[in-house]
């Protein structure tokens, strides 16, 4: 097969070329873009998931949604011991940008803009280091608007300026935070807080957030009202018929397709999981004769996947990891082959790892903290850890 027009897109955040199984939250999303202009109340929305299953894909897909009807959107990444204060200024920022053109009282225009700099400007010295942006320079800060130092308080009076801004062109602003998950308590409780109050005026502006598993578990823990703050929609693997038009249409627009034992072969080794879908749909369609795609091809395919996905998506994770945590990750691993009840690298009790390694539970907490802040674990519930990556319990048992 010619890799020149091979159509599979495996990659951080790409978009593959048909976005299966997401129907429903995009629909969904279009009501809430309606609705919120319309001034009818709605909730802002939080996807959670594993890493692979497209969140991030999904994230940006509402955004291109929100773009289309015209809103003014903006995007940050959140990063652990890090304030969203100014990721939320240059987010806003971009914005504001994509509706002021449109607006015909430029002194509103500017106002706006002295209040996101002066929000801005309260950055603490030690939250400026690594930021090259700078708030808006053409304009005055003002003074006694979104200053005063208390997160909540200050996005509040943010997202009321710019939403009325984006009311008076009969649209909103959407507000797009991925990796949610690695944002302080104490600024997601204030993110909360501001979106509780914004949502209670009916101003339009959203928030849509995107993180691992535990992410509603954090909001929950940090407002008590989030879980009826948020739409909460769970990003999971692909079930069958959607993992199938994951790789027949792509291939179909270049007259190729699959044998139903290809497809079998093909789900046997993904589960589903997209970005699995799309790395084995790559080197399945470069390593086949012709049309159509065999199990035979799938099966002469699998080793340059498993090998690429090795170094690039297992590999790299494992080693940002330190003797200790890699020792906790395979006991986790180990107790993740058999769990008596049929189910393989689900959540493990923290006890058992200890068990495992004939080491008290406390002796294991700074492993364990350090994989959570590396983004490798999530603790769903109390005495419990889980990988964040898919099959990473199988990768270690392979070593």
């Amino acid at each position: 097969m010619d890799p020149i027009r091979n159509p599979y897109a495996p990659g951080a955040g790409q978009r593959p070329p048909e976005l299966a199984g997401r129907d429903r939250e995009l629909q969904q999303f279009e009501v809430t873009l309606e609705r919120v202009a319309a001034g009818r109340p709605e909730r802002s929305m939080v996807l959670s998931g594993l890493r692979g299953v497209g969140k991030t894909v999904l994230l940006n897909a509402l955004r291109g949604q929100a773009v289309r009807r015209a809103w003014g959107t903006g995007k940050i990444e959140a990063r652990p011991d890090q304030s969203i204060r100014i990721p939320v200024a240059q987010a806003v920022h971009a914005a504001v940008r994509e509706v002021a053109h449109r607006h015909r009282d430029p002194d509103r225009v500017d106002a706006v803009a002295g209040v996101l700099k002066s929000f801005a400007l309260r950055t603490d010295v030690d939250h400026r280091r690594g930021f090259r942006w700078t708030p808006p320079t053409d304009v005055v800060a003002a003074r006694g608007r979104a200053d005063s130092g208390d997160l909540e308080l200050d996005l509040v009076e943010l997202f009321t300026d710019v939403a009325t801004l984006a009311g008076d062109l009969g649209v909103g602003i959407a507000l797009f935070i991925d990796e949610m998950q690695d944002i302080s308590t104490a600024e997601l409780a204030a993110l909360c807080g501001a979106c509780h109050e914004i949502s209670q005026q009916s101003a339009p502006l959203i928030v849509v957030g995107a993180g691992l598993p535990h992410l509603p578990v954090a909001l929950a823990a940090s407002k008590s009202y989030a879980e009826r703050l948020f739409r909460y929609a769970s990003v999971d693997r692909l079930p069958r018929e959607m993992a199938d038009r994951a790789w027949r249409l792509p291939a179909a627009e270049e007259d190729v397709d699959f044998d139903d034992e290809a497809l079998d072969e093909l789900y046997r080794l993904t589960d589903g999981y997209p970005y699995f879908v799309q790395a084995y749909g790559k080197v399945t369609w470069d390593a086949a004769v012709g049309t159509p795609i065999r199990a035979a091809d799938v099966r002469a395919a699998a080793p340059e996947a498993e090998a690429e996905l090795a170094v690039g998506f297992f590999g790299a994770r494992y080693d940002r990891a330190t003797p200790a945590e890699r020792d906790y990750m395979s006991a986790m691993a180990d107790l993740g082959v058999d769990r008596g009840d049929g189910s393989v690298d689900g959540p493990i009790a923290t006890a058992d790892v200890a068990a495992h390694l004939s080491r008290k539970p406390q002796s294991l907490s700074p492993a364990r903290d350090g994989l959570i802040k590396k983004g490798l674990v999530y603790s769903g519930e109390r005495g419990s850890v889980a990988f964040t990556v898919p099959h990473f319990g199988k990768f270690l048992r392979s070593r």
